[in-house]
C-alpha cells in the first residue's frame, strides 16, 4: 500500500450514560481519514538533534491527516485559536513602504479570512478537527482551545464528548483571559472583555508545570530566603493560574513571571505583524511553559500570525504550524526568520521547513476565491440569490467552500434551500427528465460527495456534476502574475524592477506611477545553488517596517543555479530562476 492509499481509523467515541452530548443537523461520526502527501518547498537553517521545525500551508484537516503517519501520539501540547463564528471578515491594511496606499476606494484593505458560518457547518468543522487533534496528542499531552462567548458552550460540550468531562482526568480548566481594551458595553449587554481558553488533557497522565512568584516579606519567616538586595522572600505557586484565571504579576523583580506582566500581555505595539486577531506572545509563552518542557513538540493548526511558533522558538520547544491562508504562512516565516536573526541568545531549534499540502496556489486568499472562480469559469452570476451562485451552460452552479476539501456537511445548506416545489412541478410534467442540473465547484472533495447528494435527493432525478479545480482545472489562470527584471552583472545580482501586477491592480497603480519598486516588496530570498526542488536561501533580506530591501547582492564564487523569491506587501510571491 502506498502512502497515498493509507487510511487512518479512529476509535469510536463511547456514549456515557447520564452525560449530555451535543447534536446538530447533519452531525456525522468521523471514523477515518486518508493520508495526504506534502511537498517540501523551502528550508532555512540546519537540523538540531534530527529535528527541523515545520510550517504547512493547506487545509488543516489535510495537514493533520498527513501528520498522523509520523506524529500520531507524539505531540505534547496543542494550542488553537480557531474561528469564533464572529460573523466578520478580518482585514489587513496594505501599505507601501514608507507611505500608506490610497486608491479610488480610500485606504486599501485586504481581506485575510472570513469567520461566517452556518451553525451546523461550524460545529462539524470543529468536531472533525478536534478528533484529529486528539489523535496527534501524546498520552500525557493536552490541548487548549481559544474561543469566546459565541461558541464556548458548544465547544466545551464537544470537547467533553471527545476527551471526557471527568474533572479528575481530562477537563483541566476554563482559563479566562481578560483584557482592558475593547468590549465596550452596549444598550443591550454588559462589556464583553474576556476570552475563554478551554483546557483538556488526553489522559490522567498529564501534569502541569506550576509557575511560581516571589512574595516579599517584612522580616524573615519560616523558610524564607534572601535576595541580592537583602530582602526576605518566599516562592509561592501562582494559584490563580491553576484555578483557571491567569493572574499577571507586575513585580519587576519576579524572575519567573515578569515576562507575563500586564504590559507584556496587553501591549502588542512592539510585536505587531499587521495580522488580524493576533494574540500577544506573553500569553502564549505562559501557556507553553505551563504545559511543556524543553524539547517537547507543540502544534498549532490555526497558526495566524505565528505567535505560538514564536513562543516555542524562544523557549526551545519544537513546533509544527499550519494555516490555510498563504498570508499567514508568509507572515509567520518572515517573523520567525527575523527572531532568529535578531536574537541575542542562542535559539536551539532554529531550523525551519515550509511545506505545501495539496495545491492552493489559486487561492492565496479564500475570500476572493468565489469571485475569481466566477470570472475564470465564465459563470453568469446570480446577485443576491441564496441557493445557487450562478448559471453555466444551462446548469445551476454552487461554489462550495474552497479553503478546504468539500465534505458532505457542505451540502446541508444547499439541500435545505433547494426549490422543492419547483422540483415537484417539473417531475410531474416530465417524470424522466432531470428536475435540475447542478454543478458543484470545489477544491478537493470527499470521494462520495456526488453520490451522497444524489442519494439524499433520490426521489428526484438530479443531474449532479462536480468541477474539482485541483483535478479538472489545474491550468486555470486566476490571477495576474508578477514581472521582474533580474540581471547578473559581473559578481553582482541586480534586481532592476519588480511589478506585482495583482497587487498593483488592487491599488489602481500603473508601472509608470511606481516611484521605486522596492516600496512594493516585503522580502527577498536567494538560493545560490538551487537544486530544482527546494528553496534553501542563504540571502534572507527582510528589512524593518519602513526600510527597503537592498536589491543588489554579491554572487558567491561557488554559485550554481540561482533562484530568487520576491514577496510583495500583499504576501504574494514571485520565484525566478536566474
Amino acid at each position: 500500500m502506498t502512502d497515498e492509499q493509507m487510511t487512518f481509523e479512529f476509535s469510536p467515541v463511547k456514549t456515557i450514560k447520564g452525560f449530555p452530548e451535543l447534536h446538530w443537523t447533519g452531525k456525522r461520526p468521523y471514523k477515518s481519514t486518508q493520508y495526504f502527501p506534502a511537498q517540501l518547498k523551502e528550508r532555512y537553517g540546519e537540523e538540531k538533534d534530527g529535528w527541523m521545525n515545520k510550517i504547512y500551508w493547506g487545509d488543516n484537516l489535510q495537514v493533520m491527516s498527513h501528520l498522523l503517519k509520523e506524529y500520531r501520539g507524539k505531540i505534547k501540547f496543542i494550542y488553537i485559536d480557531p474561528p469564533f463564528d464572529s460573523k466578520a471578515d478580518y482585514k489587513k491594511k496594505i501599505k507601501l513602504k514608507t507611505k500608506e496606499v490610497f486608491n479610488d476606494n480610500n485606504s486599501f484593505e485586504e481581506k485575510q479570512y472570513g469567520d461566517k458560518w452556518t451553525n451546523d457547518e461550524y460545529l462539524q468543522f470543529m468536531y472533525e478537527r478536534l478528533i484529529l487533534c486528539k489523535e496527534l496528542l501524546s498520552d500525557d499531552g493536552c490541548i487548549m482551545v481559544h474561543c469566546d462567548y459565541r461558541k464556548v458552550h458548544h465547544l466545551r460540550i464537544i470537547l467533553d464528548e471527545l476527551f471526557g468531562n471527568n474533572t479528575d482526568t481530562n477537563f483541566r480548566n476554563e482559563i479566562i483571559w481578560g483584557y482592558r481594551t475593547g468590549g465596550a458595553p452596549k444598550d443591550k449587554f454588559l462589556a464583553r472583555k474576556h476570552d475563554n481558553i478551554l483546557f483538556y488533557s488526553k489522559s490522567s497522565n498529564f501534569t502541569i508545570n506550576p509557575m511560581k512568584e516571589r512574595q516579599y516579606l517584612e522580616k524573615s519567616f519560616m523558610n524564607s530566603k534572601v535576595d541580592s538586595k537583602g530582602r526576605f522572600y518566599a516562592d509561592t505557586v501562582v494559584r490563580d493560574i491553576l484555578e483557571g484565571v491567569i493572574n499577571i504579576v507586575e513585580d519587576a523583580d519576579n524572575e519567573i513571571i515578569k515576562e507575563y506582566n500586564t504590559r507584556a500581555v496587553l501591549n502588542l505595539s512592539a510585536e505587531r505583524v499587521n495580522y488580524p486577531t493576533q494574540k500577544p506572545i506573553g500569553l502564549l509563552k505562559l501557556l507553553v511553559e505551563l504545559t511543556t518542557k524543553e524539547d517537547d513538540i507543540v502544534f498549532d493548526c490555526f497558526m495566524g500570525s505565528g505567535t505560538t511558533q514564536n513562543a516555542c522558538l524562544e523557549l526551545n520547544r519544537k513546533f509544527i504550524g499550519a494555516d490555510i491562508n498563504l498570508g499567514s504562512v508568509q507572515t509567520t516565516t518572515k517573523r520567525l526568520l527575523k527572531v532568529i536573526k535578531e536574537s541575542s541568545e542562542e535559539i536551539k531549534y532554529n531550523g525551519l521547513e515550509v511545506y505545501n499540502v495539496n495545491n492552493y496556489d489559486f487561492f492565496r486568499n479564500p475570500l476572493e476565491a468565489k469571485d475569481l472562480l466566477i470570472q475564470a469559469l465564465e459563470i453568469q452570476k446570480f446577485d443576491g440569490y441564496n441557493i445557487y451562485d450562478g448559471e453555466l451552460d444551462g446548469r445551476m452552479v454552487k461554489i462550495l467552500p474552497v479553503n478546504r476539501i468539500a465534505t458532505k456537511a457542505d451540502l446541508e445548506e444547499l439541500k435545505a434551500n433547494l426549490p422543492y416545489k419547483t422540483f415537484e412541478s417539473r417531475k410531474a410534467e416530465n417524470p424522466n427528465a432531470p428536475v435540475e442540473k447542478i454543478t458543484l465547484v470545489c477544491m478537493g472533495h470527499e470521494a462520495d460527495l456526488k453520490a451522497s447528494l444524489e442519494q439524499s435527493l433520490s426521489e428526484y432525478n438530479i443531474d449532479v456534476q462536480i468541477v474539482d479545480i485541483l483535478r479538472d482545472k489545474a491550468d486555470l489562470q486566476l490571477k495576474r502574475e508578477a514581472e521582474a527584471d533580474i540581471q547578473k552583472n559581473g559578481n553582482k545580482l541586480e534586481i532592476k524592477s519588480f511589478y506585482p501586477l495583482n497587487l498593483m491592480q488592487k491599488l489602481s497603480l500603473e508601472k509608470e506611477s511606481v516611484d521605486d519598486w522596492k516600496q512594493l516588496v516585503e522580502s527577498i530570498m536567494i538560493d545560490w545553488n538551487y537544486d530544482g526542488v527546494m528553496l534553501q536561501p542563504t540571502v534572507i533580506d527582510i528589512p524593518d517596517k519602513n526600510d527597503f530591501v537592498k536589491g543588489e547582492y554579491e554572487i558567491p564564487a561557488d554559485a550554481g543555479k540561482i533562484k530568487v523569491k520576491i514577496t510583495d506587501v500583499l504576501s504574494e510571491t514571485l520565484e525566478v530562476e536566474v
